[in-house]
């Protein structure tokens, strides 16, 4: 499909500028590229959003735990000792 788009200058230049680089081959791979970005990034919010409402739904059902800094030193540890046991990072923790 063709596609035929309006761009301000910045943009345009922005584009330019990041084919000049060599990182990208052309200007359809660089608008490709933050496309995906764009998709992925609506991936982690609406993921981010479940998780809250998750969250908030367990909070109104009783099940939330007091934060306290021994709660916060016990979950510390465990993240320390899952990190020196090679156990992959929780992607829910991720920022």
């Amino acid at each position: 499909m063709t596609m035929h788009v309006n761009l301000s200058t910045e943009m345009e230049g922005y584009i330019k500028g990041k084919v000049a680089s060599g990182f990208y081959g052309n200007a359809t791979e660089v608008i490709r590229d933050a496309i995906r970005r764009m998709q992925a990034e609506e991936s982690r919010v609406a993921a981010w959003q479940a998780a809250i409402a998750k969250g908030d739904a367990q909070l109104d059902q009783g099940e939330g735990v007091p934060y306290t800094p021994e709660l916060m030193e016990r979950m510390t540890q465990s993240a320390i000792a899952a990190m020196h046991n090679g156990q992959p990072i929780d992607p829910d923790v991720l920022p």
